[in-house]
């Protein structure tokens, strides 16, 4: 199954990856003393590493297992969170990043002090840290356990024990800066592994034509469909991608500390803005290597050039089909030796990728939000050192939390339905915050207790009364509904509690969205307006292509 050559391919990409990461961070001496270096890599990134570490740090193995079973499962549908992405990309890019940039924050726990009050940034640092901890680290843990267990027979345990504290060690040494180059590297790798995989499968099926041939003779068509009419089974209809994935994608791009932190890195405001432009680019790509190729596998399986046997189980005395396993079977039943260690490679990249992020971030929160805040007399060398122990923490903390977590069915869906529940108020008081004036520091408190709290009780009486009236909703749609539900909570307390400005927080809102235009930016190609028209006007084309 895994030849002499791929391990050898294996165990050099790790201890590649380990050695650059330990170079990039201590090559520096100041990155082990300047907290500001240790961070945010001294706030010099360029825009072709955001992007690629922005891509990186978000597609981790749960995207590559997951993508790939969900395009076995229900077709390009969950290519949707791809594509999507790119809007809220440039939403981060517009509005969000020259605020970041400009405030000088290190977290976005700060920003939201600074434009509401201390209450908002204590709540914000506590879910933050939990959703990199469950989201972040422990989902990306899972997946790539399952991978690495069913291709080399290891304890999934044993696995991503080693895995999580090899990437432990240079993210704790190095910082930030070690974490944007690895991650660089890590995209690369990754891409390549990811069209390799592609290319097999498409030979394999013998082109676009014979699955079109093998879907319609399955009456199977609907899975080239994007956009699913409403009672789709898939329970994912077209109107719930534009009402829900937005509450969900603000949170998670333009919100959310693991991922913002390269942002904040930027040397200015034109990198901050480019960086996740070029990351929305690059997410048109996972559609046609990631889920397209789990349909091919679904088609190769029909046509019966595909053996299904080994993720088939008994379930109450029926056979059961677990398509959880679908991606390592692709690798070794499409992919010659030599090319799986390519392939397995790129799956650890993404592990390795996803959980270095997230530790970076937690340590920056950890020490900037709330360490600084009970000791504000600390010094730099402290809190990096503060930083370091939280790391370590959150991944033993993750370890433990992946029993509980592999009782999701389906990777990809469990880990979007914690999101949906955690995502709304978050991202209500975001877009309040920098477009409207009078959204109050009270009201984003109380948004912030009051919709997370009703978010917890949804998610927990469905896990226990699974046939509750609410338990029905899709999750696109229940962060729909929680985020009308904050918007309306923030809007009412707005006016009951009016807004009280400090000479900072006029600075944080646009008095109108048409002033985040207004900076010129860079001449010809490169300039972010014209990049951002492209990009969407690139994505409308696609969602009419694939409607």
């Amino acid at each position: 199954m895994i030849g002499s050559l791929d391990l050898i391919i294996i165990v050099a990409y790790i201890v590649g990856i380990v050695a650059v990461g330990l170079w990039a961070g201590t090559r520096k001496a100041v990155a082990q003393d300047s907290a500001g270096e240790y961070f945010l890599a001294g706030k010099t990134l360029k825009w072709p590493v955001i992007g690629l570490a922005l891509f990186a740090t978000n597609i981790s193995c749960v995207h590559l297992v997951s993508l790939a079973q969900s395009g076995f499962d229900t077709g390009l549908l969950n290519g949707n969170f791809e594509w999507m992405a790119a809007f809220v990309l440039i939403l981060l890019a517009l509005f969000f990043a020259p605020f970041y940039i400009k405030s000088g924050v290190s977290t976005l726990p700060d920003f939201l002090e600074r434009r509401y009050d201390r209450s908002s940034r204590d709540w914000l640092a506590f879910v933050s840290i939990l959703s990199a901890v469950i989201i972040h680290i422990a989902f990306s843990l899972l997946a790539g356990g399952i991978v690495l267990e069913t291709l080399f027979g290891i304890d999934m345990y044993t696995s991503v024990i080693i895995i999580s504290l090899l990437t432990a060690v240079y993210t704790v040494i190095g910082g930030l800066r070690a974490v944007v180059v690895t991650e660089s590297i890590q995209t690369i790798v990754l891409l390549g592994g990811a069209v390799i995989m592609s290319i097999a499968a498409y030979l394999k099926m013998g082109g676009w034509a014979p699955m079109v041939q093998v879907l319609s003779e399955n009456d199977q068509l609907d899975k080239l469909s994007m956009m699913r009419p409403h009672g789709d089974e898939s329970g994912m209809p077209w109107y719930s991608v534009f009402l829900g994935y937005p509450v969900i994608g603000i949170w998670y791009w333009c919100a959310d500390q693991t991922i913002v932190q390269r942002v904040l890195g930027a040397k200015d405001e034109n990198h901050a803005r480019l960086g996740p432009l070029f990351c929305g680019f690059i997410k048109i790509l996972p559609v046609f290597i990631f889920v397209l190729p789990g349909l091919f596998a679904y088609t190769l399986a029909k046509s019966g050039q595909m053996d299904l046997s080994s993720l088939k189980v008994m379930e109450n005395g029926k056979e059961v089909l677990k398509s959880k396993g679908i991606y390592t079977l692709m690798i070794t039943q499409l992919v010659p030796s030599g090319l799986i260690g390519i392939l397995v490679a790129a799956l650890i990249s993404g592990l390795m990728s996803q959980i270095s992020g997230a530790l970076n971030s937690i340590s920056t929160m950890a020490s900037y939000d709330i360490y600084q805040r009970y000791r504000p007399e600390a010094s730099a060398k402290e809190l990096v050192s503060v930083g370091k122990i939280s790391a370590i923490v959150a991944v033993l903390f993750s370890l433990a939390l992946l029993p509980l977590l592999n009782s999701y069915e389906s990777i990809f869906n469990g880990l979007n339905e914690i999101i949906a529940h955690i995502a709304p108020p978050i991202t209500c008081v975001f877009l309040m915050g920098i477009f409207w004036e009078k959204a109050s520091a009270s009201s984003a408190k109380y948004t912030l207790w009051i919709g997370s709290a009703a978010g917890l009780f949804i998610f927990v009486i469905n896990k226990l009364l699974p046939g509750n009236p609410l338990s029905g909703i899709p999750f696109m749609m229940m962060a729909f509904y929680l985020f009308c539900f904050c918007m309306l909570v923030q809007t009412v307390f707005s006016f009951l509690h009016p807004a009280k400005h400090t000479v900072e927080s006029r600075k944080l809102y646009w008095g109108s969205p048409f002033k985040s235009l207004e900076a010129p930016g860079w001449k010809g190609i490169g300039n972010y307006k014209f990049l951002s028209l492209l990009l969407f006007l690139i994505m409308a084309l696609l969602f009419y292509i694939f409607r």
